[in-house]
């Protein structure tokens, strides 16, 4: 058996200690590394690695904590538009959705546009009907209600203003836990096969059907045997601008970088010239794995067959 590997990511961002509770801090915590046990037993069992990141992204859009699925963000309409994009590195075959409402699990749609419907993008009410089709579960409009996110929403809806401008006043006197929230996984499974997960509830007081990079393969989402696979969170515009998830897996095809120089050349130089801040998580063919953001933190954790595993928050 070869060795497997899982990484996870629950969004990046402005995240200080110094604004984190002990109990909030314990609580994303317990998320990533539920959400790492899920996703890693199906590694264990002899599972694929797409199957794997599916795993892990369920419970973490099923926490309220995490902007994908149940705590999405509201939109400038006050509703919730949720993104998710899946890739199986072992063929380039790919399924994703945008603009989707009431979806459950919207990883789970993503993961049946990939595998039944000879499409890789589905959106809005087209990727609603297909769920439907599929038996996907739905919920009401009060099930992905957050009072926190609802707060963050009331406080900018009036203005022009998204929840990733760090530079608004109100927003900054509102937000203690200023994050691109976003989660991801990526893994490679014991047959060496690569997949790479994201999902989101986008911009709080997002406009005209905006759609960030989680959805978009070769931006937010990217996997691919023969070098890696990536889930980037940050400021989806900058990521979309430089193909960023693609761009790891060229330095790595063309220019013969290795998972942590690659992801550190785009984060560190390429993200940070386009003004781009976030952070990107991936996995690499060899099991080897990498977690690297120029944010003040990053909700992130893996775990290995050899035994090695760790969650971080910050710095």
């Amino acid at each position: 058996m070869e060795n497997f590997a899982l990484v996870i990511h629950g969004g990046a961002g402005t995240i200080l200690k110094e604004d984190m509770t002990p109990e909030l801090e314990q609580a994303y915590i317990e998320g990533l590394e539920e959400a790492l046990n899920a996703g890693y037993a199906v590694l264990e069992a002899g599972g694929s690695a797409v199957n794997a990141t599916k795993a892990a992204i369920v419970v973490l859009e099923d926490n309220i904590l995490f902007n994908a699925g149940k705590g999405s963000v509201f939109t400038k309409k006050g509703v919730q538009e949720m993104d998710a994009a899946i890739m199986d590195g072992s063929n380039l075959e790919a399924g994703a959705v945008s603009g989707v409402r009431n979806v459950r699990n919207p990883i789970e749609l993503a993961t049946e546009v990939l595998r039944n419907s000879n499409h890789v993008f589905l959106s809005g009410k087209g990727a609603t009907d297909f769920a439907i089709k599929q038996g996907i579960k739905l919920e009401p409009d009060e099930y992905f209600f957050s009072q926190f996110r609802y707060d963050q929403w009331k406080a900018i809806r009036d203005s022009d203003t998204y929840s990733l401008d760090h530079t608004h006043q109100r927003l900054e006197e509102l937000m203690k836990d200023k994050k691109f929230g976003t989660v991801g996984a990526v893994a490679c499974d014991a047959q060496g096969n690569i997949a790479a997960a994201t999902s989101t509830g986008g911009m709080t007081n997002k406009k005209y059907g905006r759609i960030g990079d989680s959805p978009l393969i070769g931006a937010g989402t990217y996997a691919n045997n023969n070098t890696c696979g990536i889930s980037c969170t940050g400021h989806g515009e900058m990521f979309i601008r430089s193909v960023a998830s693609y761009d790891v897996s060229c330095l790595m095809e063309y220019k013969g970088y290795s998972l942590q120089e690659a992801m550190h050349t785009v984060v560190h130089n390429k993200l940070l010239h386009l003004g781009g801040e976030g952070g990107m998580i991936g996995v690499d063919a060899n099991a080897d794995v990498a977690m690297v953001f120029n944010s003040a933190g990053m909700y992130r954790a893996y775990k290995k067959s050899d035994g090695t595993s760790e969650i971080a928050i910050y710095r």
